[in-house]
């Protein structure tokens, strides 16, 4: 739902989706899909994500999505912070 109705923001190697969701909460998902390589590169990138989210300030009352492409798994992960936190301050 996220996806079909979000503001898109693709800065470096993630695109993120954001929609208003339930007052007072907020929830991320990640996802990388097999365009971002094999099962470990995507799980990588699913752990460098979330990691970079925890470091970034999140609106109460939205939903994230946040997708990896292939990149995410091998950059520097300050920049892939740097990234999350562009993508996440468009919103």
């Amino acid at each position: 739902m996220v996806r079909r109705i979000g503001i898109r923001h693709r800065v470096g190697g993630i695109t993120t989706f954001v929609a208003a969701g339930e007052p007072g909460l907020s929830r991320v998902a990640f996802v990388a899909g097999r365009a971002a390589g094999s099962a470990v590169r995507r799980n990588r990138a699913k752990r460098r994500l979330r990691e970079a989210v925890r470091q970034a300030p999140l609106r109460e009352g939205y939903d994230y999505v946040v997708t990896a492409d292939g990149s995410v798994s091998e950059a520097p992960f300050e920049t892939v912070v740097a990234w999350v936190q562009a993508a996440l301050k468009e919103e």
